[in-house]
């Protein structure tokens, strides 16, 4: 491999550790707000926990891809999404800033991959989609959020792409059974003050 190439391969890798001081809405276990890279690790290392169910998609890549565009422009929280029609254009135009040091072919698998993934356009798509939702709802009940957190929130959450298989269907029953739970202990705790 040529020097420009490796040298244009570390400037991506320097930009994308953007990604880790981008913060999102989720808090962690210890209370510490999440950063995207954090989600995106979680992400991967559930379709590893369950790849036996769906051997035959290859997910890993676009879970790291799905949100690498936020390295520049940050996370709008998924109860905001609403509000901001132009979040795909803009972390389109961000992940193409992002991969700008990257040889063409290069480029244009990651931008490809990440296409992908916003068009839920495969099986795989579709799949890390629900992985997405449900981790983002896991991390919601596992996390130690301010007292004003709206936990309904999760209950209508990414419903297209959870429901979808058996296997999120399930997955995603219990996460809810969680968070009816951590509503009923937050609205004890509104009535206790």
């Amino acid at each position: 491999m040529d020097t420009a190439n490796i040298k244009g391969r570390l400037d991506f890798l320097r930009e994308a550790e953007k990604l880790k001081s981008v913060l999102r809405s989720a808090h962690t276990s210890t209370g510490r707000t999440e950063s995207t890279a954090e989600h995106s690790w979680r992400l991967c290392l559930m379709a590893i926990a369950f790849e036996d169910q769906f051997a035959q998609l290859d997910m890993l890549k676009l879970c790291v891809i799905h949100d690498l565009g936020e390295a520049i422009h940050g996370d709008i929280p998924a109860v905001e999404k609403n509000q901001h029609p132009d979040k795909s254009a803009q972390e389109k135009a961000d992940l193409l800033h992002l991969t700008r040091s990257l040889q063409p072919g290069h480029r244009d698998a990651i931008m490809a991959l990440w296409q992908e993934y916003e068009d839920a356009a495969t099986p795989e798509a579709r799949a890390v989609k629900a992985l997405d939702k449900l981790e983002t709802i896991l991390q919601h009940n596992q996390g130690i959020n301010p007292q004003d957190f709206d936990y309904g929130f999760n209950l209508g959450y990414g419903r297209k792409y959870t429901g979808a298989d058996p296997l999120f269907a399930q997955v995603r029953s219990l996460l809810d059974e969680d968070t009816r739970q951590k509503m009923g202990a937050a609205a004890q705790d509104a009535s206790a003050t």
